[in-house]
């Protein structure tokens, strides 16, 4: 099996300077980790998503703003809720990113959640029944596609239907902005692989157990070779969240607030971290990366990411750089 460099990038906290309680919200922080996140070597920078049940800053408002100030560093969503858009309006606001950014955009999308009153309030604020996201959530993506690599598009679905529209403009390569779609081992697995692989162009998951996601990076190898595509051609993304320090008790406590604030309660709470030493962080980023995983993508939990991003960089990042000197590498 062709083995390749692990990519690694962290999520922006377009949500954490809401938390950090500041009037008016400090956004340039975003701006800050990004630049940072660059200087330092990392790969990719990323944004989350969501209406009014956990607010943030706009996804794509904030990378247009990253594309300004930085030059190397990839831009993504992690993950956009696509089932929220209009797919021409959005498909035009992806394709503004990409054209500023050179190139260097990826969109990770999911379905989304409605566990929460919050979150099922947040459907019905977009006028969205949320009995429609997956539904919807395919439409935007085969929308989206065909508006960035076709002159004219006619489309007559169930939640969308265009006639004769022309996009303008185009991303900036001459192919379409990569699409990742959510695909978890837990959940309605069947349904997400189907739809990564007859739609995506990668895939990422984030409750996943090591194990378990090497399982899912199996399944949507098989489904791909059973529909004719290449599996390995899908991009393999994994979303861990970590807190960084000497202490794990104290790191537990930190990690555990700032959940509890970012969601309104710890769920998944076996599913976070590992919270504490950055020998922990590796070994588990490692662990991931031996399951299978091209792209760790990195949150912090944690309302000073900055300095979270230092220890990173610091005492887990050069753990890395190490093994890519010395030849290993993962697949």
């Amino acid at each position: 099996m062709t083995t390749q460099r692990l990519h690694i990038g962290v999520l922006l906290p377009t949500r954490g300077v809401l938390l950090r309680g500041e009037r008016p919200p400090q956004a340039d922080l975003v701006l800050r980790v990004a630049e940072r996140a660059e200087e330092l070597g990392l790969d990719s920078v990323w944004v989350g998503d969501s209406l009014t049940s956990k607010p943030r800053l706009d996804p794509l408002v904030a990378l247009a703003a990253v594309a300004a100030r930085t030059e190397r560093v990839g831009l993504g969503t992690a993950v956009l809720l696509g089932a929220l858009y209009q797919p021409v309006l959005l498909a035009r606001t992806a394709a503004s990113v990409d054209l500023l950014s050179k190139g260097r955009l990826t969109l990770a999308m999911g379905v989304g959640g409605a566990f929460t009153p919050d979150q099922q309030q947040e459907w019905a604020h977009a006028g969205v029944p949320r009995t429609q996201r997956a539904g919807r959530l395919e439409e935007v993506v085969q929308i989206m596609k065909r508006l960035w690599t076709e002159e004219v598009v006619t489309f007559q679905g169930r939640h969308f239907t265009l006639d004769n529209v022309r996009l303008e403009p185009r991303p900036y390569r001459p192919k379409d902005i990569p699409i990742w779609l959510n695909c978890h081992y837990r959940t309605d697995s069947d349904a997400q692989l189907e739809r990564v692989v007859r739609l995506g162009d990668g895939f990422i998951a984030i409750t996943d157990q090591p194990p378990e996601y090497a399982q899912v990076v199996q399944q949507v190898r098989g489904r791909a070779q059973e529909a004719g595509r290449d599996g390995d051609s899908l991009a393999r993304a994994f979303y861990m969240t970590v807190n960084l320090n000497a202490d794990p008790e104290a790191a537990w406590r930190e990690a555990d607030a700032f959940i509890r604030a970012y969601y309104g309660v710890n769920f998944w709470a076996e599913t976070w971290g590992p919270f504490g030493r950055p020998e922990a962080v590796a070994q588990r980023m490692r662990e991931y990366a031996q399951a299978g995983a091209q792209h760790l993508i990195v949150r912090f939990a944690s309302l000073d990411p900055l300095g979270q991003l230092e220890t990173f960089a610091r005492e887990v990042l050069p753990i890395f750089r190490q093994e890519r000197l010395s030849g290993e590498a993962y697949h």
